[in-house]
């Protein structure tokens, strides 16, 4: 009995003695290269790391990096940045980078801005070299910035924007699409407040000052250092288009009115006319009172028979009169012939 006791605590002691050579096998190496730094990191940790689900070469490459470099980062501060989901390996890059470059930049500001979708090596590369940025970007829509002076004249600009990145404005601040929507803007101002677009040809560094002066770097990620018009080119005579346009509207508008004016004048002529057939047909029916009129004349003994000839006279010479007028005065082929 006791021997059977003694065998099973022989292979357990046994057990744990080929899993703790496993362990050190495994991890030996990542802590020997560690204590050779001068980055100690406990065997331990490194096997809570691998319980934890934790890349320990990251974090021992990471923590070796930062030491070499002078910068004092914990193992526990790498672990947790590495379990929240971040690029270990390029923010201890970034703080050795501002290290060296003399910017103010700490574990939490870094941690933060890799945690916000940021690169955050590349925005202390950014502060330390400045970039140039197309206004507009040549790769989504035009490639120039048109705008209209106040003589009508269209100018093509291209600016081109030198900024640097703010670390303390970068979580929270706006991109370079915003520098870029600015800067365009500004120079339609500039453009469009221009009283000709010879001034603005003339001295193109007029759009760089104003645009400057506004501050368009004003909650954004970065510092506007300078702009440069790159190019200007002129455009087509907007004012006198317009002014074609103008015109030509003008001219549908007065043709409209006339042919209203016209179309009123034809229904008034036509009222007219149908106001003379009306009077006409009056006059006929106040004619077919005359005759009735004499009769009862006559059957009244107010008007005798001579009377009656004498009116009939009366009536045919004014025919003859009506006939003689119309006919008009004699041609010469007329009287000719009464020679």
């Amino acid at each position: 009995m006791e021997n059977s006791i003694l065998l099973i605590l022989l292979v357990v002691l046994g057990v744990f003695g080929l899993m703790f050579v496993v362990v050190l096998l495994s991890f030996f190496r990542l802590w020997l290269r560690a204590w050779l730094s001068g980055a100690h990191v406990g065997l331990w940790s490194l096997v809570g790391m691998s319980l934890r689900r934790v890349n320990s070469a990251v974090i021992v490459d990471s923590r070796i990096m930062a030491v070499k470099a002078g910068v004092d980062l914990k193992t526990d501060e790498l672990e947790a940045h590495y379990l929240a989901g971040g690029n270990v390996v390029r923010v201890v890059q970034a703080l050795i980078a501002a290290s060296k470059a003399n910017i103010e930049l700490n574990f939490q500001r870094a941690t933060a801005i890799d945690l916000a979708g940021r690169d955050v090596l590349d925005a202390v590369q950014t502060s330390v070299r400045p970039k140039v940025i197309d206004c507009p970007d040549p790769n989504k829509g035009p490639q120039t910035v048109s705008a209209v002076a106040m003589d009508g004249i269209q100018l093509h600009a291209k600016a081109r924007v030198t900024v640097r990145t703010n670390i303390h404005r970068l979580v929270g601040g706006a991109t370079e699409e915003t520098i870029i929507a600015r800067v365009g803007e500004g120079i339609v101002t500039t453009i469009g407040s221009a009283e000709s677009h010879k001034k603005v040809l003339e001295n193109p560094d007029s759009i760089s000052r104003v645009v400057l002066d506004r501050g368009l770097d004003a909650g954004t990620a970065f510092e506007i250092l300078s702009i440069d018009i790159a190019d200007v080119d002129v455009g087509e005579n907007i004012g006198a288009q317009l002014q074609i346009k103008q015109a030509e509207a003008d001219k549908q508008i007065a043709q409209a009115r006339a042919e209203e004016r016209r179309a009123m004048a034809l229904a008034r002529e036509a009222e007219m006319k149908a106001q003379v057939i009306e009077m006409r047909a009056r006059v006929v029916e106040a004619e077919a009172q005359i005759p009735r009129a004499i009769a009862e004349a006559f059957r009244s003994g107010n008007l005798g028979i001579m009377d009656y000839y004498r009116l009939k006279n009366v009536m045919a010479d004014t025919d003859m009169r009506d006939s003689i007028a119309k006919m008009g005065p004699p041609t010469q082929q007329d009287e000719g012939r009464q020679d």
